[in-house]
């Protein structure tokens, strides 16, 4: 009996890897950006608590995620050149790197300020570190560049799987993709 090639990832795989360019999409587009007291102003209270929720929830989802790739089956790489298999790998590790490090320097940072987690939920995360107003300051500065170029590099992530798809033809796009979406298998014959 022989056994069949894995040609997706599993659905948990799938579920979390959506969910979390989801919550990365939407708390680009709610974070409230600019100067200290912009950020922590009044108007801008709900963007940020749902900002920073929603960026615990990457964190969260990012951990599981690479726990369940441990354990979890991969399908087969198709044939592509070795070039992309490494430019792929890079921009993998590089796009899981930005997922842990853009919510540690907005932690960082916002307690380095002397300012508290804010939840949606209303729960508050009181500052673990001692106050360094600078030093928050530069793990702003830094987290808002971060978030900056994990929009431009998932944007080209997701750039490449279309060109997968409508241009070389191959299932790179589909492996992530649920079964019961209507895109179809891409034809491997050229």
């Amino acid at each position: 009996m022989t056994r069949e090639p894995i040609t997706r990832y599993g659905s948990m795989a799938q579920l979390l890897h959506w969910c979390t360019a989801i919550l990365v999409l939407v708390a680009f587009f709610y974070g409230p950006g600019g100067p200290e007291q912009r950020v922590y102003s009044s108007v801008h209270e709900f963007d940020r608590k749902l900002h920073e929720t929603l960026g615990l929830g990457v964190f969260a989802l990012t951990l599981i995620r690479l726990l369940w790739k441990t354990i979890d089956t991969r399908p087969e790489t198709p044939p592509i050149s070795r070039w992309m298999v490494v430019i792929a790998t890079i921009v993998q590790g590089v796009l899981y790197l930005l997922l842990l490090a853009l919510p540690l320097t907005a932690i960082t940072g916002a307690w380095l300020e002397g300012h508290p987690l804010t939840l949606v939920a209303g729960a508050q995360i009181q500052p673990l570190l001692g106050a360094s107003h600078e030093a928050g300051a530069v793990f702003a500065s830094i987290h808002k560049w971060l978030g900056d170029a994990i929009m431009w590099l998932a944007g080209l992530h997701a750039c490449a799987a279309l060109l997968h798809h409508l241009v070389l033809k191959d299932n790179v796009l589909t492996t992530m993709l649920p079964r019961w979406l209507p895109v179809g298998r891409a034809r491997t014959g050229r």
